[in-house]
């Protein structure tokens, strides 16, 4: 009897554990699209400037890894392919 009491715990912490993740990774999305991305909109030229260096010189330019965590590379994309598809992503948008 004792195990199973334990075992349902265990179970319940496992499973708000896994909901305070989810709950954090929405709020990180959320935040990401209606906080971040407006700001990226105000010079979208400048962000892109400062995602290539971001990637090229792993330089820490806070506003344009948030950029690419909104938009992540894909596994082995040549970095122009990245810029083009960065940069269409803020046309649609920013209108």
């Amino acid at each position: 009897m004792q195990e199973t009491k334990s075992e349902f715990r265990l179970w319940r912490l496992i499973a708000a554990v896994l909901a305070i993740l989810l709950v954090i990774s929405a709020s990180a999305q959320w935040y990401a699209r209606n906080i971040t991305l407006p700001r990226h909109c105000e010079n979208p030229q400048e962000t892109l400037t400062l995602a290539r260096r971001v990637i090229t010189e792993r330089t820490p330019y806070i506003k344009a890894a948030r950029l690419t965590f909104l938009v992540p590379r894909e596994s082995e994309e040549p970095i122009d392919s990245y810029m083009e598809r960065l940069r269409l992503y803020l046309d649609q948008q920013c209108r």
